[in-house]
């Protein structure tokens, strides 16, 4: 399973060696490292990143899901989301973007306090004992969740409640009167401006999860061709449920496009 890990940790000493040990994992096969970026909690609230990218898959984070993360982590936004979420609106799409939950945040954050510093990482494990059992040994403490595609769900249901709103817009149009008319077109016209920027972002989206998959199938198969017996079908299966999870996150964004081309038909 697709995973974001943060390991918070009392010192940068300690850090890196978890992110030393966390690529020792990586070279066994207990667990496939997609990327990472070590980063320290500072006085103001803020973070510096101190360590990112390094010889994984993904060589450069921005615009990746642990790209969203570290930048949220970061930042002075991302702390006790889950309680001012309401209050913090602008944070939401890196949020999504991070592809965690509000919760997972609080929880770090709770943790990750200034002089602090935490290991962050997108990885692939099918159990946690023996990620926890060496960042335990090192003194930190691991929080991680499934990667979860919010963004995608968000904007597939926002995408349907504007498509609704332009047909009964519409539907109002054909029976209004000709001087209502005009102000309507303009609501059609601005409601189909956010229809299409919304699908806009379904396409990039589409792209970078294509790529972003790509890149990590063809580390680990590359992985795969070196090992034998059930370290082989280990990392082969652990393709196998990346290409299905990547192919489950890209039907949803091409149905969007499909029925959008649909209507316009």
């Amino acid at each position: 399973m697709e995973r974001m890990l943060v390991v918070v940790f009392n010192d940068e000493s300690k850090a890196y060696e978890g992110s030393r040990a966390l690529n020792q994992l990586d070279g066994e096969g207990s667990i496939a490292i997609h990327g990472e970026s070590v980063i320290r909690k500072n006085a103001d609230g803020t973070a510096a990143v101190k360590q990112a990218e390094g010889d994984f898959p993904i060589r450069t984070i921005g615009g990746t899901a642990l790209g969203g993360l570290v930048g949220l982590l970061a930042g002075p936004v991302g702390f006790g989301m889950g309680a001012a979420a309401g209050a913090m609106a602008s944070s939401i799409g890196d949020l999504y973007a991070a592809e965690v939950g509000a919760d997972f945040l609080d929880d770090v954050s709770a943790e990750l306090v200034a002089g602090k510093c935490a290991l962050v990482a997108d990885v692939s494990e099918e159990w946690v004992t023996p990620v926890d059992t060496r960042m335990e040994a090192l003194g930190g403490v691991v929080f991680r969740t499934a990667r979860r595609n919010v963004q995608d769900d968000q904007r597939t249901r926002d995408v349907a409640a504007l498509r609704e709103e332009i047909d009964q817009l519409k539907a109002e149009h054909a029976r209004a009167r000709a001087d209502q008319k005009a102000k309507l077109e303009a609501q059609i016209d601005n409601l189909n401006a956010k229809l299409q920027h919304k699908l806009d972002q379904a396409k990039k989206r589409s792209e970078r999860i294509k790529s972003e998959t790509e890149t990590k199938v063809e580390a680990l198969q590359k992985k795969a061709a070196k090992l034998h017996g059930d370290a082989k079908a280990a990392m082969d299966a652990r393709v196998a449920r990346i290409r299905q999870e990547y192919e489950q996150a890209a039907s949803k964004l091409r149905n969007l496009t499909a029925q959008q081309a649909k209507r316009a038909g």
